[in-house]
């Protein structure tokens, strides 16, 4: 694959898709192909699924079950919309995907890892991002955040300490693996969080040239 894999991960409120907007914007300035897209969801049949997962029910849903609909809509996600577009060497810029399955169904849910690692390498191959931005923030900001943001989903409306969990393991795996992993203080103002993206742009810009 020629392209290259960009991932935007973090809780809830911490502005991912606001920030994924401001990055394709100026990568496309850069002459640079850009995909956006989001986990899950991405295609009909999965934002479908996402609507499964997300829709508050009066029925609970099993962890379990919970994982193996995140990775069927992944796998249909991968083959219509990823994967051709890496090979055709455009930068796809996706909302969310693997690191927030280990981080929400692993730390949130509390599901082994190695289940995880068995379906991730199942559904993926050997394909992963290239690079990860993990936006950080005080779970207390984030769910103020969500809360303003209007009704709140079947995620949003777990506990503080879901949330802590999530964020302690999208902090864990940034830490273990440093090359593919950037922090970005999403704390800040949407001012001072895009000026840290302006810092990071030349090595995306570098990254892309080496295709």
């Amino acid at each position: 694959m020629s392209g290259l894999f960009i991932t935007l991960e973090g809780p809830e409120g911490a502005g991912k898709t606001t920030n994924r907007e401001y990055l394709a914007d100026q990568l496309r300035q850069a002459g640079i192909d850009v995909v956006l897209t989001r986990e899950p969801g991405g295609t009909p049949l999965a934002e479908r699924i996402r609507e499964l997962l997300l829709a508050p029910s009066d029925e609970a849903m099993h962890a379990d079950t919970e994982l193996l609909l995140v990775f069927a809509a992944r796998a249909q996600h991968l083959a219509e919309v990823i994967r051709p577009a890496l090979a055709r060497g455009a930068v796809v810029l996706c909302d969310r995907f693997t690191d927030a399955t280990y981080a929400y169904q692993g730390g949130g849910r509390g599901l082994s890892q190695p289940r995880i690692a068995q379906l991730e390498q199942f559904v993926q191959g050997e394909l992963r991002p290239d690079l990860t931005l993990v936006f950080d923030l005080p779970v207390e900001i984030g769910l103020a955040r969500a809360v303003a943001r209007g009704r709140l989903d079947r995620f949003e409306q777990e506990g503080r300490g879901f949330f802590d969990a999530v964020r302690t393991t999208y902090l864990q795996r940034a830490a273990a693996e440093p090359q593919r992993y950037r922090l970005v203080d999403a704390a800040q103002s949407l001012e001072q969080v895009q000026h840290q993206l302006d810092g990071l742009f030349p090595e995306l810009l570098e990254r892309c040239s080496r295709g």
